[in-house]
């Protein structure tokens, strides 16, 4: 006997702890199985667990679980990413507790303060994931820092520097000064801010007036290199050529021109300041103007600033402002709408900053991650995200791979006292190639001193598919030659460019193929307002805190009811709900079967039938989830099974083969039961794993160490279609006998009477006894007229009659009836119109087609109906 209440939380510890004991989410190298690999995207080693995670991670378990069950040795490695930024950022904020700075000691020391940071507290995402029910290979977990992990690194430099591929140089890049490191553009988060215009009057050297510029940024004056007017704008034509002083310093700068120039913005004039600004960089190149940078690593003004040096930027800017003001150079200030960049990681404004830094070439390197997506070799789902691909990768620019850090792979460049630079894979082979190129012999390795900044995360993670396998250090091992490429990848289109087409790149250029087949882009997690869920909001639910509330497989079906794949998921508390009320309606239909008492002896006649016809239904969904599943329609197959065991078996099976109160039920008939149950559960599993473990391990007897993970993925049989329209009839006609008794006020304990007038009585002979059960009906009549003082409805052209007793007004049926006979016949006149549309007939899916034809002849048995009715009634 099984519980009462289905108790998930217990539950699912005995599960997971039964699934990790056995081994069942091991997998190793097998010629004789087809191999399904997925690789996680590895979460930040300072995470925890997000819905954005909840999501993708239930999406990938679904995937795993059911190539498991098909027979393929099914591998999903798990493993974490060091998260350069973040995690330097906690160490320096443990060590500060501490009352210790960084600056006070060794790179060495901190590293192992970091290690320290990551043991204890690195990896907590990994455990959390497991209430999730992910069934990772957790024997395989990898971590970027990893020894073996972090060679790939370096040999991926160094090969790449070796053909060309990355070079060192003044480039503008991303900083934080906060941070005090460069940053790539997907570490930086716009926000949309409420800034001050600020009007500013630069004089005409010859004392002819001034030039009036708008800026939202007037501590960077002193780094201006030239005044840009359009070279059509009429209002500035006599000005160009001319130069004016910038105020406060009063360094001459000159007019120039340049179409780039927008002249409805502003005034028409823009301050030119190469140093601070992308834009104004490539502007400054072109023109051949001087670059002043006027800030120092921690966004505080240096001595190029000639003004306020030493004092952070956004005091300087007050300063400015009121020493302008002044001095009568501010012409006005407006309230102005803007959007500043911000660090992921420290919340810091970032800087656009010159800065010399080391950068891989991409354009080469992108074209067959170009090709071979927009040739469908690897596809994206949904393909919409193919123009975005390729809008990315036809304007690729060369990545800053250099970040100002002590954690994370230190750059193998070591340089020479005169600052000639060697690039190797350890300061060893560096004093090699010194020796042998530049014949230093009398060289140690102490007169080398290596690069001391680390590479960006991403070109660790770029590797992730090929360096868990070492596939970089040994690259024709057992386990590369297995498992990759993989298969399917799920991740958010956020980094389809920063990680996705990363990893395709290193795909090609390390083993000259692609790195997986399927990309699944999920949506992204927002709450039922529509905003994106963060912690800033307070507006994203502590997802563990769900699973305590809901159950895992309630979480994970919630999640799923509504997600599908590139469209954002609008989360409401609702749907877990829903999906732990899905978790009970299979507990109690299970407590049901397995609480009758049973005779010996064989099904009667309609409880075979039933059978047979739910195992045509079974059969049709599991062709069905299939389908959809071959176009990553992960919720629409969810949602198939979720019709199938809550309305087919739950809500018809169960009600037609379920014997009378206290009543028996023959052995044939459960066994049945319980043999379509194993199906469902086989069919759910994926989705639901812990209560689909729980009711397997009972239906019939296990093995040790036996699991529904490795029990066979159901297989679609045949369809008995015709069958399946004859119930459909029957539910039809079960549905309006209810709808009487509800419009009528009947008790449904009232047993009500049936008559039907129809062409095929034979084909209702099979079905009566479900039709008196689940309608609650006293008899069922085959009339050749239409029955008097009776409700009618029509199903597929019969008409059926509910007798009641005849205590209306004939007056109001009267009316009624012509009432209704008169929708009727306008109804009819526009199906007729429909359907004589040939635009519509021949362009139309057949099926719909079909249904309007349907509709067309019911609604003209009906007319019939209520034309006989009425003449009775004169």
């Amino acid at each position: 006997m099984i519980d009462k209440n289905y108790a998930p939380q217990e539950i699912e510890q005995k599960w997971y702890a039964y699934w990790l004991e056995n081994k069942l989410f091991a997998s190793k190298p097998n010629p004789n199985k087809e191999a399904y690999t997925i690789v996680i995207p590895p979460p930040n080693v300072t995470g925890v667990l997000h819905m954005g995670h909840m999501l993708n991670n239930t999406i990938q378990d679904v995937l795993i679980r059911k190539a498991r069950m098909e027979g393929k040795e099914a591998c999903w490695v798990p493993g974490t990413d060091h998260a350069s930024i973040a995690t330097e950022a906690k160490v320096v904020a443990m060590l500060k507790e501490k009352g210790i700075s960084k600056a006070d000691i060794t790179r060495e020391e901190f590293l192992k303060y970091a290690f320290e940071w990551k043991d204890k507290y690195g990896g907590i995402i990994l455990d959390q994931l497991k209430k999730l029910g992910a069934s990772c290979d957790w024997d395989r977990t990898r971590f970027t820092m990893e020894p073996s992990l972090y060679q790939a690194v370096i040999d991926t430099f160094v090969r790449l520097y070796n053909k060309g591929l990355i070079y060192r140089g003044v480039r503008m890049v991303n900083w934080d000064p906060q941070g005090k490191t460069a940053l790539s553009d997907e570490e930086v988060i716009y926000k949309d801010v409420q800034a001050k215009l600020h009007y500013i009057n630069y004089p005409l050297i010859d004392g002819s007036g001034f030039v009036t510029i708008a800026t939202t940024r007037p501590e960077t004056i002193m780094a201006d290199a030239a005044i840009c007017v359009n070279p059509t704008d009429e209002r500035y034509l006599h000005l160009q050529g001319k130069k004016v002083r910038i105020p406060l310093i009063d360094r001459e700068i000159p007019i120039i021109a340049d179409e780039y120039v927008t002249a409805e913005f502003g005034t028409g004039c823009l301050k030119v300041t190469p140093a601070h600004d992308l834009n104004d960089y490539e502007l400054g190149l072109k023109h051949k103007l001087p670059v002043i940078d006027l800030l120092n690593d921690d966004g505080t003004l240096n001595e190029k600033a000639v003004l306020f040096v030493g004092v952070d930027r956004f005091e300087a800017r007050k300063r400015i402002v009121k020493q302008l003001t002044e001095e009568g150079y501010l012409a006005k200030t407006e309230e102005y709408k803007s959007t500043v960049g911000t660090s992921e990681r420290t919340g810091a404004v970032i800087e656009p900053k010159l800065s010399l830094q080391w950068f891989m070439k991409m354009e080469e390197m992108a074209k067959p991650a170009l090709d071979n997506v927009m040739n469908d070799t690897i596809q994206l789902h949904p393909a919409k995200f193919k123009n975005t691909y390729r809008s990315w990768m036809e304007n690729v620019r060369d990545w800053c791979i250099s970040r100002q850090l002590w954690w994370g792979q230190q750059i193998p460049a070591f340089y020479l006292e005169d600052g000639t630079v060697i690039v190797a894979k350890d300061k060893k082979e560096a004093l090699r190639i010194a020796r042998d190129t530049y014949q230093l012999y009398a060289l140690v390795e102490d007169d080398l001193t290596q690069d001391p900044d680390v590479l960006d995360t991403w070109f660790s993670s770029w590797l992730w598919p090929i360096s868990v396998f070492d596939g970089i250090e040994n690259p024709d091992n057992e386990e590369i030659n297995y498992y990759y490429p993989t298969n399917d990848l799920v991740t958010g289109p956020d980094i389809l460019f920063f990680w996705v087409a990363r990893m395709i790149m290193a795909g090609y250029e390390w083993r000259d193929e692609l790195p997986f087949k399927n990309v699944y882009l999920t949506g992204i997690v927002r709450d039922k307002q529509g905003r994106k869920m963060s912690k800033s909001l307070g507006n994203s639910p502590d997802p563990l805190e769900l699973i305590e509330r809901f159950g895992a497989d309630g979480v994970r079906s919630g999640l799923l009811f509504s997600a599908p794949a590139g469209n954002d998921l609008l989360f409401d508390d609702k749907l877990c709900e829903q999906g732990r009320n899905f978790s009970n309606k299979i507990w109690n239909a299970f407590r049901l079967l397995r609480g009758l008492e049973v005779v010996p002896g064989t099904s009667l006649p309609e409880h075979v039938l039933a059978t047979a016809w739910f195992e045509s239904k079974l059969n049709q969904t599991i062709i069905d989830v299939q389908d959809h599943f071959s176009k990553f329609r992960i919720s629409d197959a969810l949602l198939s099974i979720y019709e199938l065991v809550w309305d087919d078996f739950c809500g018809k099976y169960l009600e037609i083969i379920k014997p009378a109160y206290q009543s028996p039920i023959h052995a044939d008939t459960l066994q049945a039961a319980l043999g379509l149950f194993d199906s469902l559960m086989r069919l759910m599993h994926p989705y639901m794993p812990f209560i689909t473990e729980e009711i397997w391990q009972v239906i019939d007897e296990r093995k040790a160490g036996e699991s529904i993970c490795k029990a066979e993925f159901p297989v679609a049989g045949p369809v008995n279609a015709a069958l399946v329209a004859q119930f459909d009839v029957v539910f039809e006609v079960v549905t309006k006998v209810r709808e009487i008794r509800n419009s009528k006020q009947l008790s449904p304990k009232l047993a009500l009477a049936l008559c039907i007038k129809a062409e095929n009585k034979a084909a209702y002979a099979p079905l009566e006894a479900i039709m008196i059960k689940l309608a609650n009906l006293e008899s069922i009549t085959f009339v050749a007229d239409a029955v008097a003082d009776a409700q009618t409805f029509v199903v597929k052209a019969d008409q059926f009659f509910v007798p009641l007793a005849n205590d209306e007004d004939p007056a109001v049926v009267k009316a009624e009836s012509e009432k209704e006979l008169v929708y009727l016949l306008g109804f009819k006149k526009s199906v007729e119109a429909k359907l004589a549309n040939e635009k519509f007939v021949a362009n139309a899916k057949a099926d719909l087609v079909e249904r309007e034809r349907q509709k067309l002849a019911d609604a003209e048995t009906k007319i019939q109906s209520l034309q006989e009715l009425l003449a009775r009634l004169g």
